[in-house]
């Protein structure tokens, strides 16, 4: 069969394989002559130049090899010149087949020798017949024009290759196979603009042939029969290239064949091993290219003669487990909890997380590795956000450290954004995750782009301030905690049930943190007097806290803190309270400082329910005789104490602010008497300098001045203040402020506007169903006197029922008809009553469609879209 065409007049057969590749030929055809092809100049000798195409050259070899490659022949050498034999080919078994030097001469493309003819030879004379009838017809060579127009323009050099190959966008490419240099490695003619260029295949590597010192080249086993492989499937076909990537000059691509797809077929007949540097760029599914090497690994072929698989450590269904991350311990470890309660810590297959490359510069200060190392901070976050809490299936790839394949979308994000990068591993070791190839792909990408670890900016710096045992800095820190109110944190550490270490993004600092309100029992710890033994359940209630909070999110309320500078406060996650949940879980008593506080009634009450039942530390609990039982009875029924008010500023929010009108006299008074003294007295214009949390008067925009309260200074021309006796917000210059006389300080008439929300409704978290909700209650009791009763307490203020007061409606209840909110469902007792009535006024509203539910009821699939939950 015909393996390739060297031109218009010159072929090689190859005849069948007996045990590896088998004897070639070259056959010249005799009595015609084609045009030379294109020559490149010869390397290392400056004088020679590129030999162009003869005119019609390429377009006789183009006809041979369409017509000739891989198909049957048969010739006849006719005589031997120099080493070359020179005969008669024809297509098919026998020499009754298509005569090929008759073919090119009748389509105009070669030749005829006629110099040195025999009269009686009938073949050279039919050639000359043709040619002369080719002639006449004005065919190929015989053509106008001298054939300029078909000699290529050969580009044998890229003077980009890396742009070149993003140019194309990873889009096939036509393309003829010239030459195979090895298994894995060819030379390519790009159509239609004739780049010749030397293409690798891309995740994969077949055995080579090593030059040797004198210039022979000794073949790699199985190197030559790789070659042949290649050959006989690729030399000369036309074929389609996707040029994938460009690393160090080299030209890695994807051969498409009809046929099929070569890469795969050399991995899969034991001639080429996966290599992990260029499968990161392979396009067509590398997880096919390692399913083809594993094939011929099990089957054990040619370079896998002999291969000794790895002994497995694991049965399957030890390998694969449910668990819930409970701590990430940097971007590669974390530990999990088992089904079974147990922990474990497990590592992140194949993944290395950031590592410090030079020396702490400051040797003076503490080196912390998650805030000093560049991108494990980021890294850490990203698991932390994703991972903590959630339940993951892992699978176990190998035990000598327990390393799992977990989410490999997780995975290849962590790495597509360089927070992490891939190990490199020896070419034999099989020891790696199941999905290493999406991770090389991952880190390809993050390369290119330049994200992360991989960025040519400049590191993030994390400056994180550790105040915790630092007294003088947290009692600076202290009123700012105090007077922020629920404040965000992310718990780093839990040393005991109601001891914890947080950290303050918004402040970014880190702090000691105690739960107020509760007393939990103590771990074990070192003292002077030697190791004080833990007191019963401590271990419990810090396992407790753990799972509860380490590395969530949370809220916290700094209420003081102690003399080592720990803050004392409380601490929600998730609308939960830690005091609370550690008393009713019987991990913890009531404190006495707790009476103080608004959660004091909900925590006795847990307290009651856990020592009823002599749960854990309530277990040796002897009840004393109880003389007061009517606290609980008191709550049975709602209190309606509606007391009358007068409504000065409603929120964006819907809170509202509302003045006593039992003291609004008082106030007119003040207002009065403190203007006639300012009238008096004026203040020095811009005398006063303003300090966050100050009292002090402010010049409205009415030219009148009211108390107030500092809220933040931006800069002497932007000074945030909030009328306390109104309940409205402004932003002023410093110059429209001065000091409060003493007069007319809260010490004389405390502050007037006080700070309501609705009870039983939900405020709508969308922009437009909230502003609708304002309008609407603006109009209605906006400086207007209303009755008020309080129904419970709230985080931040009481919630309310209002009515009108003329017509003593409930102005929720109208909110709740109108379709305008939500019900906010209450569990106590006492409030069923008022929750079944808001209840059926909200189905009123739903069957009438009003506003919100003019779509119907839209809470079973998209509630958290709309701001609203169930």
């Amino acid at each position: 069969s015909v393996s390739q065409v060297l031109s218009g007049c010159a072929i090689i057969v190859r005849g069948q394989p007996r045990g590896g590749p088998p004897p070639e030929r070259q056959i010249n055809l005799s009595n015609i002559r084609a045009g030379a092809l294109a020559r490149r100049a010869a390397q290392g000798q400056p004088e020679s130049k590129d030999t162009p195409d003869e005119p019609w050259a390429f377009q006789a070899r183009e006809f041979l090899r369409k017509k000739l490659i891989g198909k049957e022949v048969c010739f006849t050498v006719e005589y031997k010149n120099m080493h070359r034999e020179y005969g008669m080919v024809y297509l098919g078994k026998d020499t009754t087949g298509e005569n090929i030097a008759e073919s090119l001469v009748s389509e105009g493309l070669a030749t005829v020798r006629r110099e040195g003819f025999r009269g009686n030879n009938p073949e050279q004379a039919r050639l000359c017949d043709l040619e002369d009838q080719s002639k006449a017809s004005k065919k190929g060579l015989w053509s106008e024009g001298g054939g300029a127009q078909t000699i290529r323009n050969i580009k044998y050099t890229i003077e980009n290759p890396r742009n070149f190959v993003d140019s194309l966008h990873q889009k096939p490419i036509n393309a003829i196979i010239e030459h195979v240099r090895d298994g894995s490695v060819v030379r390519a003619l790009l159509l239609p603009d004739y780049y010749l260029v030397t293409v690798m295949l891309s995740g994969v590597k077949c055995p080579t042939f090593k030059r040797e010192a004198d210039g022979t080249e000794t073949p790699e086993p199985f190197a030559a029969e790789a070659r042949f492989f290649t050959e006989s499937r690729l030399l000369q076909r036309d074929v389609q290239i996707i040029l994938e990537s460009c690393p160090n000059q080299i030209i890695l691509g994807t051969i498409l064949h009809p046929n099929g797809n070569i890469t795969e077929l050399l991995l899969k007949e034991g001639f080429a091993r996966c290599v992990d540097w260029s499968m990161a760029v392979y396009t067509q599914g590398a997880e096919k290219l390692r399913a083809a090497e594993r094939s011929a690994k099990e089957r054990k072929v040619r370079i896998w003669k002999d291969y000794v698989a790895p002994t497995a450590n694991l049965d399957q269904k030890d390998r694969q487990f449910v668990a819930k991350v409970m701590q990430v311990v940097n971007a590669d470890a974390m530990v999990v909890k088992l089904n079974s309660g147990e922990y474990k810590t497990i590592h992140l297959s194949s993944i290395r997380p950031p590592r410090n490359e030079g020396e702490n510069k400051d040797k003076d200060k503490r080196f912390r590795p998650l805030y000093d190392i560049p991108y494990m901070f980021e890294a850490r976050e990203f698991l932390r956000k994703k991972l903590i809490g959630k339940k993951v299936r892992t699978t176990e790839s190998h035990t000598n450290t327990p390393c799992v394949n977990q989410n490999e979308y997780l995975l290849s994000a962590l790495v597509s954004k360089g927070l992490a990068t891939v190990i490199r591993y020896r070419q034999d070791d099989d020891q790696r995750s199941s999905h290493y190839d999406e991770l090389l792909a991952a880190e390809a990408r993050a390369i290119k782009n330049g994200k992360g670890l991989h960025s040519k900016k400049e590191v993030p710096i994390h400056r994180v301030a550790d105040i915790s045992g630092e007294t003088q800095k947290a009692k600076q820190f202290l009123p700012f905690l105090q007077r922020a109110g629920r404040s965000e944190a992310v718990v780093e550490y839990v040393f005991s049930g109601s001891r914890l270490k947080l950290y303050m993004p918004k402040e970014t600092c880190l702090i000691t943190f105690l739960l107020a309100g509760i007393e939990c029992p103590r771990s074990s710890r070192n003292t002077p007097g030697g190791m004080q033994v833990a007191e019963p359940f401590s271990d419990e209630a810090m396992l407790f806290t753990k799972e509860l909070v380490l590395q969530r999110e949370v809220e916290v309320e700094v209420e003081s803190m102690d003399k080592a500078g720990n803050f004392i406060g409380w601490l929600h996650i998730e609308g939960v309270n830690l005091s609370v949940a550690l008393v009713e879980n019987a991990l913890s008593k009531v404190h006495f400082t707790a009476e103080r506080s608004a959660y004091y009634k909900t925590l006795v009450a847990a307290e009651e329910g856990c020592r009823q039942r002599k749960e854990k530390i309530w277990a040796n609990y002897e009840e004393k005789p109880v003389e007061e039982v009517v606290h609980l009875s008191e709550e049975k029924e709602r209190v309606a104490n509606y007391k009358p008010v007068y409504v000065t500023e409603i929120t964006d929010t819907l809170h509202f602010y509302a003045q006593d009108v039992e003291t609004g006299s008082q106030l007119e008074s003040l207002m009065e008497t403190m203007r006639a003294e300012i009238a008096a007295q004026p203040p020095v214009e811009g005398s006063y300098s303003p300090r966050r949390g100050d009292y002090c008067i402010a010049k409205f925009a009415d030219g009148e001045w009211y108390r107030a309260r500092v809220e933040k200074v931006e800069s002497p021309a932007k000074v945030h203040v909030f009328y306390i006796d109104y309940g409205n917000r402004e932003v002023v210059s410093s110059t429209r402020l001065a000091p409060i006389p003493p007069a007319f300080s809260t010490r004389t008439l405390p502050v007037q506007a006080t700070e309501y929300t609705f009870a039983f409704i939900q405020v709508p978290q969308d922009e437009d169903a909230r502003a609708d909700v304002v309008d609407c209650v603006v109009r209605d009791i906006q400086n207007t006197q209303c009755l008020l009763n309080v129904e419970y307490s709230g985080a931040t203020c009481p919630h309310v029922t209002i009515q009108f007061g003329d017509t003593k409606e409930d102005v929720g209840l109208g909110l709740v008809k109108e379709g305008l909110v939500m019900v906010d469902v209450r569990k106590e007792k006492h409030l069923q009553k008022m929750v079944t009535e808001y209840l059926n006024s909200q189905e009123s509203a739903k069957s009438a469609r009003l506003n919100i539910w003019r779509y119907g009821d839209f809470r079973a699939d998209d509630a958290d879209e709309f701001g609203y939950s169930r």
